[in-house]
């Protein structure tokens, strides 16, 4: 008895449009300028010293880099502290955000996100992917749902043979 099988891939006869986030993935080296560096005894910032350090650092070094300002001590620091470090960065970086690793993936990808052509999706079910080789901040998957709900048919979360629901318009 034969028996032929005929195997249909739905998923690829699908109208589905699958995105993924990591194309938005900014270039760029990644840098962060921790400035518990310049604290005294580790505690607090004397201004002379570190109008001193900012004077004389070769900020040069960051040219084209996405740079991170933080203070990861348990230190009082003055907001004029990280304004001139981001005044002397500015010649130079590529980005400048105040907070740590994390926060300035977000504002690299959110910049990016910004810049998408949304009228591509419009009318279409979209598969946002959810996995894959580089780590995408949640905040990217957020601002991705808020620019494509109000285009999109729907909208789901994963892998176009196992997706999550997230938004269907009524028509």
């Amino acid at each position: 008895m034969d028996i032929q099988e005929n195997i249909i891939n739905k998923v690829a006869q699908s109208a589905l449009v699958t995105l993924d986030p990591a194309i938005f993935y900014p270039k760029g080296e990644r840098f962060v300028y921790d400035i518990k560096d310049n604290l005294f005894q580790g505690l607090i910032l004397r201004e002379k010293d570190f109008r001193e350090f900012v004077k004389t650092h070769n900020w040069e070094q960051y040219k084209g880099k996405n740079i991170a300002i933080t203070c990861t001590a348990d230190a009082i620091v003055p907001a004029w502290a990280y304004m001139l470090l981001s005044n002397k960065l500015a010649p130079f970086a590529a980005e400048i955000v105040f907070g740590d690793e994390e926060v300035l993936e977000t504002v690299l990808f959110l910049k990016q996100i910004a810049n998408m052509d949304i009228e591509q999706y419009r009318d279409q079910r979209i598969v946002i992917k959810g996995c894959g080789d580089t780590p995408v901040p949640v905040s990217a998957y957020v601002e991705l749902t808020k620019k494509l709900t109000p285009v999109a048919k729907s909208l789901m979360f994963g892998e176009p043979c196992s997706t999550v629901p997230i938004y269907k318009r009524k028509d």
